[in-house]
């Protein structure tokens, strides 16, 4: 016992300190973007006698309920139509291809060069579909939509003229949200991703850092690809995988903040658990592919170190698991307490781990555009950060599956099709018919780990320890926000079949 409490304890410090890092590297990442905020630059104007001829790429597979919505999108885009080309990838086993080809065929009537390219199988999954695509695609600039993107009218005559800036291979744009105000889920939801999109992603682009494309919402110089390597299917992110490639290979990526691509949300826990899982497992592939080739590259030190950050950043769910895991162990097999029964020195390091946490989703709700009072833009933040606690256990897994695995299997997000009707349509049965994401075995196991951290606290339940009642709370939310819905949707399927009905017509 004599050498077991003060392994334990150092490493639950461990633990805590790494997440503390996590936690301030928040902070210097919410202090460039303050920097970049305060010189703000746009493209001069170009000439529309000089844009080059783009080609409008849409990765498909078994989209049935947004396939129209994507094609009308595109085929609206204000550019002129003899330098558009739109490519639809579809990959689709279901009736998403009889849709496609259909909506297709009425487009090209009105003048819209648009054809629906099909593969023999499904080789390199959305990597794959892209690289094929390529063979026939006649544009200088490649822009990419995934099916639950809706891009606006002008979104080429606002992203082409950054494109003709010396060096510039990418432009990303900013993800908005179709469905934010549905449900709490969607809100929570929506507030992780406008981190990224509202402060991470300005901020590495003011301070000259590496960025990342985001898979969609973005456009592509077809020179820059080629640059690069091509698109490959090693990693489950192929986007972040050749985003890093470009910027290695001498190309610049331009963040776009000024321009908003909406997209739908996942309404229900498993299609959100799928989709974070994929991030998670695809984002620590790349790491372990393009680390080591960014630390020895000779881009400055500031960037590597940036780079190390931004793409080690999944390892805060493993830490934030094992944080959760070794708390009362660490508690019990010392006899040190500190003000509510914390250990000494716990108290800065969650403080340190968790505030900037706060203040970082709070001006990213702020950027993003978000006008609710300022009492439930705190609370929402906090919310937010407790969904991401309920994400961890199986980010974690993926974390694992991303440094020890080798399998490359994509899995898709489901999409209902949403936009200003959404709300009638979160439990539209026949979507639920054709189209769901699994995870009762992760539900489980997230129930069981929260009866685990329930049981701790019982058993090291004492009345003046009264500062780990948050902690609990705080991982309660998130767990019972993942595994009661993934849960119930199960019992539900099981007790009222559902027969699939053919999709949507065009």
């Amino acid at each position: 016992m004599h050498i077991v409490a003060p392994i334990l304890k150092w490493t639950y410090f461990g633990v805590c300190l790494g997440l503390t890092l996590f936690g301030l590297y928040r902070l210097a990442i919410l202090a460039a973007w303050w920097r970049a905020a305060r010189r703000p630059k746009l493209p001069p104007p170009a000439d529309p006698a000089v844009w080059p001829r783009v080609t409008v790429q849409l990765p498909l597979f078994n989209e049935r309920w947004v396939a129209r919505r994507l094609l009308e999108a595109v085929a609206a885009l204000d550019y002129p139509p003899d330098r558009l080309q739109i490519q639809v990838l579809d990959d689709s086993t279901d009736r998403t291809t009889v849709l496609t080809r259909r909506g297709a065929a009425v487009l090209r009537r009105r003048g819209v060069d648009i054809e629906v390219v099909r593969r023999t199988g499904r080789a390199g999954y959305k990597a794959g579909a892209l690289a094929h695509g390529l063979h026939t695609a006649t544009g200088e600039l490649i822009a990419i939509f995934d099916a639950d993107f809706v891009p606006r009218r002008d979104f080429l005559r606002q992203v082409v003229p950054s494109l003709l800036l010396p060096g510039v291979g990418v432009v990303q744009a900013r993800w908005g949200h179709l469905n934010r105000n549905a449900t709490w889920f969607t809100r929570l939801q929506s507030i992780l991703l406008d981190g990224h999109f509202a402060i991470e992603q300005p901020a590495r682009d003011g301070n000259g850092l590496l960025l990342t494309f985001n898979g969609t919402a973005g456009v592509w110089r077809r020179a820059a690809i080629d640059a690069a390597g091509g698109w490959t299917s090693d990693t489950l992110t192929e986007d972040l995988d050749l985003s890093i490639r470009a910027q290695l290979a001498g190309w610049r990526i331009v963040y776009r903040a000024d321009v908003v691509v909406p997209a739908e949300l996942p309404a229900d826990s498993n299609s959100l658990r799928a989709q974070q899982r994929r991030w998670t497992k695809g984002g620590v592939q790349v790491a372990r592919k393009m680390l080591p080739r960014i630390v020895r590259s000779p881009l400055p030190w500031r960037v590597r170190l940036a780079a190390v950050f931004h793409l080690g950043s999944y390892a805060g769910y493993p830490l934030l698991i094992g944080l959760a895991l070794l708390r009362t162990p660490a508690c019990l097999a010392t006899h040190e307490r500190g003000w509510l029964g914390l250990l000494p020195g716990e108290l800065p390091l969650f403080a340190l781990g968790t505030a900037p946490l706060a203040v970082f989703y709070f001006f990213a709700q702020r950027a993003a555009g978000v006008r609710s009072a300022r009492k439930f833009v705190w609370r929402d933040s906090f919310a937010a950060m407790a969904l991401g606690a309920g994400l961890a256990l199986g980010n974690a897994l993926a974390v694992m599956e991303g440094l020890f695995g080798r399998g490359v299997v994509f899995e898709r997000t489901p999409k209902r099709g949403s936009g200003r009707a959404f709300a009638p349509t979160l439990n539209r049965p026949r979507w639920m018919a054709t189209y769901r994401s699994q995870g009762t075995r992760t539900a489980l196991l997230e129930l069981t780990f929260l009866l685990y951290l329930v049981l701790c606290k019982c058993v090291a339940a004492t009345p003046r320890r009264w500062g780990e009642l948050p902690f609990l709370f705080f991982f309660a939310f998130g767990l019972l926000a993942m595994s009661v819905p993934s849960l119930r949707q199960a019992w539900g399927e099981s007790r009222r079949p559902l027969t699939p009905r053919a999709g949507p017509r065009l």
